[in-house]
């Protein structure tokens, strides 16, 4: 490892030493000089063999991302000049030019600055360095993060974590005079302390194992590359488990993660993840000042005229929201319901839908869960919450009680009792029994406001089912098929007469019957209009990891 001349000094404009830096012959003062050579040997410009290895593989370093998620020269790194803890099996200047910042990268910057004011923008990033001893958790850079995670805490500083890395690394042989495993750490309470208290950002690109995979977990967000795969236990373990070898591409690739809930947005590579990252961070930022919409009276025509044909939900929650400002949450978990966050007139919310392009809209285990949880996501960092009913109840049959029915939809009931942030709930169209009260927060008294669209239809249960169990007996005494088809559509039409919207609005049973040209409007001033959680409101104390 060569010494630092003094002649170029990476950290100046230009590259070239500031005259006030150096000494009488014109170079620096060697302390300086040591210190500023350390720096460079962990830039990217002077590691073109790590970076190149990450080109090729299609992902960019993790100080390429913190570049791009942070604001220029916003950007305060704590921990540059950590090692790994092998001196006793390395030298120092391998260390110094191998193990940069003993590969944890952590510092506190400004993330959509442009947008919101310096208290809402700044951030703690923590990113773990894949060139770095394949991003592995080292002595040092769990010391790095135990500091990082504290001031988080104290701060309320929002977190953004890349965690690509494989997990422990067993070569720390420094701390082996006083570490026996380990353990004792208080790295992963710490970080999960967060939860709930901070909103929490996760990113992958590539593999992402054991303690890395961990911590990731514990994010309120998982947001991973196509090419990613996340495990509680890499290919090493898994063989030390005797359990088989196997390469990291075949332990919890993409088409996995997304369907069974664990990666909440898959994108295409770090560009994208950064990108997405800094899009979920903003709805916890503040509202926006600068906003775009549709024509409001295209949502008059969403929905199909036929009361039995389904329609993508999405589409509507789209035209409510300003233009380009949802996201959708885990879509490829349990599809028939619809979690995800947006904006009305830049403001931001939470929003859940039935979707009856799948299972009808009915609400399965999965689906509870996944409901109940952006629940609790925007209960802990107060956004308001809009729920979008069409769906005939719960899903019910011997199959799905199999799947524990009964404990996951009742998280609905008891998330929603403790929500504290405004709620507003509007029926598109089907809301029948204990799933549609679960929608609403428990009952259509519980939201800040239940309304519906003039194709809302309500009853205790399905209305075919109603009239099939309530009129059975009538229905048998009459032996022409035609004519007990006649008189099953007439106590139908009966049904769907009494229980539509118009009427439930007339008996109070919900609060009022809108143009869904006003939909926007309502939800606004709902918004303008709902209380303001005090900061002595009860709340979720962390956001369910599931």
């Amino acid at each position: 490892m060569a010494p630092f001349d003094g002649k170029e000094d990476p950290a100046a404009p230009g590259g070239r030493h500031r005259p006030d830096s150096a000494t009488e012959n014109g170079t620096l003062r060697p302390e300086l000089a040591e210190v500023i050579s350390r720096h460079a040997f962990g830039l990217d410009a002077n590691r073109p063999d790590a970076v190149e290895k990450r080109r090729l593989k299609n992902r960019r370093t993790a100080r390429a991302n913190v570049a791009d998620l942070c604001d220029p020269g916003s950007f305060i790194e704590y921990g540059a000049l950590a090692i790994a803890a092998q001196r006793n099996r390395r030298t120092l200047e391998d260390l110094i030019c191998k193990t940069p910042a003993d590969g944890l990268i952590a510092g506190v910057g400004a993330v959509n600055g442009a947008h919101f004011t310096e208290d809402k923008a700044r951030s703690m990033v923590m990113a773990y360095d894949y060139t770095v001893l394949a991003g592995t958790q080292g002595h040092f850079n769990h010391k790095k993060m135990d500091r990082m995670l504290k001031l988080a805490y104290e701060q309320r500083l929002p977190l953004v974590f890349f965690g690509e890395g494989g997990g422990g690394r067993p070569g720390d042989v420094d701390a082996g005079g006083v570490v026996v495993a380990g353990l004792d750490l208080g790295t992963f309470a710490s970080f999960a302390r967060l939860s709930g208290h901070v909103p929490m950002v996760g990113v992958v690109s590539g593999p992402c194992f054991a303690g890395n995979a961990a911590l990731l977990g514990c994010c309120d967000v998982i947001i991973a590359t196509s090419s990613s795969n996340i495990g509680m236990g890499g290919p090493v373990m898994i063989e030390g488990g005797g359990l088989g070898v196997y390469t990291p591409e075949e332990i919890g690739p993409m088409d996995v993660q997304t369907e069974n809930g664990v990666v909440d947005i898959e994108v295409a590579d770090d560009v994208e993840a950064v990108a997405v990252a800094k899009k979920y961070l903003s709805y916890f930022q503040g509202p926006v000042s600068s906003w775009q919409a549709g024509d409001p009276l295209r949502l008059r025509d969403l929905l199909p005229e036929s009361r039995k044909r389904a329609y993508n939900v999405c589409t509507v929650i789209e035209a409510i929201a300003d233009t380009d400002s949802f996201l959708e949450l885990r879509p490829k978990f349990c599809p028939s319901m619809v979690t995800g966050l947006l904006r009305i007139e830049g403001r931001a919310m939470g929003v859940i839908a039935n979707n009856s392009m799948y299972m009808a809209g009915a609400i399965e285990a999965e689906g509870a869960d996944k409901a109940a949880r952006l629940m609790m996501l925007c209960n802990a960092h107060g956004l308001p919450i809009l729920s979008l009913c069409d769906t005939p109840g719960f899903m019910v049959g011997p199959e799905v009680e199999k799947r524990a029915q009964v404990r996951h939809v009742c998280r609905m009931f008891v998330v929603g009792a403790h929500i504290a942030v405004p709620y507003f709930t509007l029926v598109l169209r089907r809301g029948y029994g204990l799933g549609v009260m679960a929608m609403a927060k428990g009952g259509f008294h519980e939201s800040f406001f239940t309304a519906a669209w003039p194709t809302g239809e309500f009853g205790g249960m399905g209305l075919e089912g109603a009239v099939k169990a309530g009129f059975k007996k009538e229905l048998a005494a009459v032996e022409d098929s035609q004519a007990r088809e006649a008189l099953f559509n007439q106590l139908v039409a009966g049904l769907y007469e009494r229980g539509k919207a118009i009427n439930m609005a007339a008996h109070l049973e919900i609060d009022a019957v809108i143009d869904p040209a006003d939909t926007r409007q309502w939800i606004l001033r709902g918004l303008k209009s709902a209380p303001a959680r005090s900061p002595s409101d009860p709340r979720h104390a962390f956001v369910d990891p599931w």
